[in-house]
C-alpha cells in the first residue's frame, strides 16, 4: 500500500494497519520479557530515591541477568505457567461451555434469544449484559464474546462489532455496574490499607463507590450503543468483510430439542433457587466465616464463582443433550470438552510466554519504581484538587497500558495516591473512583491485556485476517468514549454533591 493511500484511510485504519504489522501478540511478551531483563541489568546501576509504601524500604530494581536470579526464573517457569491467573479461570469455564455447546443446549438458547430480542436492539442488549457480566469475574470474557459475535451474525450484523461491544460492556462494568462483584471488596481493602497510613482507625465501605458505578451504567450503555452503531460497525463493513463462513441451523426444532429446552430451563431453575438458598442464610459455607459477607475475597461464593459457572453449564447441558438425544453416552460427554479446548492452543501457548513476562516485571521491580515515580510526580506538582483528580485518572490510564491488573496496580498506588489525597482534604472513596475510571476504559486497547489472545481467536472464526491492529483499532473508540463519558459522570457527581457509595464523600478532614 503506497503512502498516498494510507494518508486517504481515517486514523483508526492506521492505527489497524501499524498494529497488524506488530509480531504475533505471543512473541510480543517473549520480546518484552527480554526487553525487562535487560532494562532491570540496566536499572540496577541506578539508586532511586523512591521508598515502597508497603515494605517502607528504598526500592531497587533488581538484575536478573544475576545468575542467580536467571536460575530462579528457569526454576520457577512451570510454576508461573500454572499459577497464571487467566489460564485455570479460562479452562474450567470452557469446559461447562463444551458441555453446553457440544449438547446444543447453547445454540437453542441463542435462537430463543433472536426472537425474543428485537434486532434493533441487539447491540444495547449486548452491552447491558456485558456491564451484568463482570460480576463472573474474568471467565465472562470466555462466555461473552462468542455469544454476542454470534447475536450480531445472526441478525445480519457485523460480528466482529458484536466482540466489541460485549467486550466494552464487560470492561466499562468495572467502573459502572449494578451489581456488587469480587473487585469491590479487593479495591475497598487496598483503599482502607493506603488511608490508614495517614488515619490508622478509617474505614473504607466495600460499596463505597456502588451509586457512582450504578448511575454510571446508563451512561456507559448509551455512549457505547452509539460508538457500536455510528463509529465501529460501519468501518468494519467497509475494511473487514466476514470471509469465514459460519455453519446456518435454520431447521425447526425437533419435539425432543423443545422437551430437552424445557427440561434444561427447569434444572437450570432450579440450580438459580438452590443457590440462593444455601447462601442466604448467616451461617452459610457460602459466606466469609469471620464476617458473614458474600462479597468478601476470602468468601467460597466470591472463590467458587468458576466451579459454579461450570455447573450452571454443565448440568443442563446435560439434561439437554441426553432428552434431545444429542449425547448418546458419557464418551460424547467427553468429546464435546476436547473439542472446544482445541479452540484454547493459541491461548495456552500466549499464557506460558505472558507468565514469564508478568514474573520478570514483578520480580525486578520495575513496576512499583514507574507507578510509584508516577504518583510521587502528581505530589510534587500540587495542582488543585480537580486537577489532581484528573491527574489520577491520567496516571492510571499510563499505567494501564503496560499493567493491567487492577489489583496489582491499586496495591502499590493506594497507600501513595489515598494518603496523598487525603492531605489536601480529598476522600479515600473519590481516589478509589478516579482510579476504577481509567482502569475500566483502557483494558479494551492495551495489548498487554491477558485475554486478547483469546479475543482474537474469537474474532478470527469469521475474519481470518484478524490480528491485534484490528482488536486495538476497533476498540480505541471505547476508551476515548468511556473516559469522557466516565470522567464527566465523576465531576457531576461531585459537583452535585450526589454520594459516591455507602459511607462516602468527597472531601477528608482529619478528626
Amino acid at each position: 500500500m503506497d503512502k498516498k493511500t494510507l494518508h486517504q484511510r481515517n486514523w483508526l485504519d492506521k492505527v489497524e494497519i501499524i498494529g497488524n504489522k506488530i509480531p504475533d501478540i505471543t512473541m510480543l511478551f517473549f520480546m518484552a520479557t527480554l526487553i525487562c531483563i535487560i532494562l532491570s541489568w540496566l536499572l540496577s546501576h541506578f539508586t532511586f530515591d523512591y521508598i515502597h509504601p508497603l515494605s517502607k524500604q528504598r526500592i531497587e530494581v533488581i538484575d536478573l541477568f544475576n545468575a542467580s536470579e536467571m536460575m530462579a526464573l528457569f526454576s520457577s517457569m512451570v510454576k508461573n505457567f500454572v499459577n497464571f491467573p487467566p489460564l485455570g479461570i479460562t479452562i474450567v469455564a470452557t469446559l461447562g461451555i463444551g458441555i453446553a455447546e457440544g449438547s446444543g443446549y447453547i445454540a437453542t438458547v441463542l435462537r430463543k434469544l433472536l426472537s425474543a430480542i428485537h434486532p434493533r436492539l441487539i447491540t444495547p442488549s449486548v452491552i447491558f449484559i456485558g456491564v451484568l457480566a463482570h460480576v463472573a469475574s474474568d471467565s465472562a470474557y470466555v462466555i461473552l464474546m462468542p455469544v454476542s459475535a454470534y447475536l450480531f451474525y445472526k441478525v445480519g450484523k457485523h460480528p466482529l462489532a458484536g466482540i466489541a461491544a460485549g467486550f466494552a460492556g464487560l470492561s466499562g462494568g468495572f467502573a459502572a455496574s449494578y451489581t456488587p462483584s469480587i473487585i469491590d471488596p479487593i479495591l475497598a481493602g487496598f483503599t482502607q490499607t493506603g488511608a490508614r497510613v495517614l488515619d490508622p482507625h478509617y474505614v473504607v465501605n466495600v460499596l463505597c463507590n456502588f451509586f457512582f458505578s450504578f448511575g454510571s451504567t446508563f451512561a456507559v450503555i448509551a455512549c457505547c450503543w452509539y460508538i457500536t452503531d455510528k463509529i465501529v460497525e460501519p468501518r468494519l463493513h467497509k475494511s473487514l468483510p466476514i470471509d469465514v463462513v459460519q455453519e446456518e441451523n435454520t431447521a425447526e426444532l425437533s419435539p425432543n430439542e423443545i422437551k430437552a429446552y424445557h427440561w434444561a430451563n427447569f434444572i437450570l431453575l432450579g440450580l438459580t433457587i438452590a443457590l440462593v438458598v444455601l447462601m442466604y442464610p448467616e451461617n452459610s459455607l457460602f459466606r466469609d466465616p469471620t464476617n458473614g459477607s458474600l462479597t468478601s475475597p476470602k468468601s467460597p461464593a466470591m472463590q467458587t464463582i468458576v466451579p459454579l459457572l461450570l455447573v450452571f453449564f454443565a448440568i443442563p447441558g446435560l439434561v439437554y443433550g441426553f432428552v434431545s438425544g444429542n449425547y448418546k453416552s458419557v464418551k460424547d460427554v467427553t468429546k464435546s470438552m476436547e473439542n472446544i479446548t482445541k479452540s484454547l492452543v493459541s491461548f495456552i501457548v500466549f499464557g506460558f510466554f505472558c507468565a514469564q513476562f508478568l514474573y520478570c516485571f514483578s520480580k525486578s521491580n520495575i513496576g512499583s519504581l514507574i507507578a510509584i515515580s508516577g504518583a510521587e510526580f502528581l505530589k510534587a506538582i500540587n495542582l488543585p484538587s480537580g486537577v489532581t483528580v484528573f491527574g489520577v485518572i491520567f496516571l492510571t490510564a499510563m499505567l494501564n497500558i503496560i499493567i493491567t491488573s487492577a489489583s496489582s496496580k491499586w496495591a502499590i498506588l493506594a497507600p501513595v495516591l489515598v494518603p496523598m489525597l487525603m492531605a489536601v482534604g480529598l476522600s479515600p472513596e473519590l481516589t478509589q473512583a478516579a482510579f476504577r475510571i481509567s482502569d475500566s476504559a483502557v483494558n479494551v486497547s492495551t495489548p498487554m491485556f491477558a485475554f486478547y489472545p483469546l479475543i482474537i481467536s474469537y474474532m478470527q472464526r469469521y475474519s481470518s485476517q484478524s490480528g491485534i491492529g484490528t482488536l486495538v483499532s476497533m476498540m480505541l473508540p471505547y476508551t476515548i468514549g468511556l473516559l469522557i463519558v466516565l470522567t464527566v459522570m465523576l465531576y457531576v457527581f461531585w459537583g452535585l454533591n450526589i454520594p459516591l457509595g455507602f459511607d462516602s464523600g468527597y472531601s477528608y478532614t482529619r478528626g
